[in-house]
């Protein structure tokens, strides 16, 4: 048995695709508003700050928040599709020239494996590529940071000079320049020496480079200075796994970065939660398909329609939720990453596989 006609197949294939379009490109403005709002409110105080810069912000940080959020519009564009179809009576004359649910599913299926694919090659390749470039201007402007003050990276470095705590309100390159950056210097006894804080810093070879620095020393008065020097141990390598954020990381480079990490004896997981994250994802947009069927394959009239999209989004909700929660466990170490990436893949379809089941086959 063919698993659906060819030209039906092309034309629902054709019709997802465009409705999947238009819903992205609604979000896609939506998101760059809102991050622009949140930038300008973080940022404006920056003695460097512009409108246009901050735009450009917004515009390098879209791709990144349009890969987490493709799972709710494959979600929606399903839903909206599958009612249309059935508003039109074309869904009704499909069954009725005998083909199944599975079979006018599977194009739908088939262009959220593909968008899945494109979303961990394409698009993440660019939003990894833009997140990189957007920390590089937090950086050279001296805009500020991108995190929140409580997840603002340290590092503590040990020399024959004593140990050094770096602190940064940003980072780029790999964490080898930081902006903000602040260097506690300890003596033998453990007690602070001497504080620096310099609005820019760079890994160089053996020593970090600082520039514009105010040296605070015990009750001394403050001392500002032009440029100064720490001595290092780290390497530019250590920086970089201990500093880069996983959604700045490419795909394909995330288990080099992995072994990497482990080789230092640092801690992976969140690089292998990433990384299962993004192979899990064009399943986990299959599994949205068979979730949108659930709740918009019912034939229903028009005063309906409220019903059957605010069950579909609650239950994509749902899935968010749970997702973010074993995530949590997997970032905690109490579960494996690969599980935590690919349970609520593997309940979202076996849920909707039971329910169409039930549905279409008693």
């Amino acid at each position: 048995m063919k698993i659906v006609f060819p030209t039906l197949s092309r034309y629902f294939f054709k019709r997802y695709l465009w409705t999947f379009l238009i819903y992205c490109l609604a979000i896609l403005v939506v998101v760059l508003l809102v991050d622009f709002n949140e930038t300008g409110r973080r940022l404006s105080g920056a003695e460097n700050y512009t409108v246009a810069l901050g735009l450009m912000l917004s515009a390098l940080r879209v791709p990144t928040v349009m890969q987490a959020v493709i799972p709710f519009i494959v979600l929606i564009a399903s839903i909206a599709t599958l009612m249309q179809l059935n508003r039109k009576y074309e869904l009704v004359v499909t069954r009725a020239a005998g083909v199944s649910a599975w079979q006018f599913l599977a194009p739908l299926i088939a262009a959220n494996l593909l968008i899945g694919a494109l979303s961990i090659t394409a698009l993440n390749t660019l939003a990894a590529s833009a997140l990189q470039l957007a920390e590089s201007i937090v950086v050279e402007q001296q805009l500020g940071s991108r995190q929140n003050s409580g997840s603002a990276p340290w590092l503590r470095q040990r020399t024959e000079l004593g140990d050094t705590v770096v602190g940064a309100r940003a980072s780029a390159e790999g964490g080898t320049k930081l902006s903000g950056a602040t260097f506690f210097l300890f003596d033998e006894d453990q007690n602070i020496k001497e504080r620096l804080e310099a609005e820019r810093a760079e890994l160089g070879d053996g020593q970090w480079l600082l520039s514009n620095v105010k040296r605070i020393t015990g009750s001394a008065p403050v001392e500002q200075l032009d440029s100064a020097t720490v001595t290092t141990g780290l390497k530019a390598e250590f920086v970089g796994e201990s500093l880069t954020s996983p959604e700045t990381v490419p795909f394909f480079e995330l288990r080099g970065k992995i072994a990497v990490a482990k080789s230092f004896g640092l801690p992976a997981t969140s690089y292998e939660m990433q990384f299962h994250r993004l192979l899990a994802q064009p399943a986990l947009l299959a599994a949205m398909t068979l979730i949108a069927a659930m709740v918009s394959l019912k034939f229903v009239r028009f005063g309906q329609s409220l019903t059957v999209i605010l069950g579909g989004i609650l239950a994509g909700f749902v899935l968010y939720v749970v997702s973010e929660l074993i995530q949590a466990f997997a970032n905690a170490g109490t579960i494996p990453p690969v599980v935590a990436a690919w349970l609520p893949v593997l309940v979202a379809s076996a849920l909707g596989t039971t329910v169409l089941l039930h549905k279409e086959d008693g």
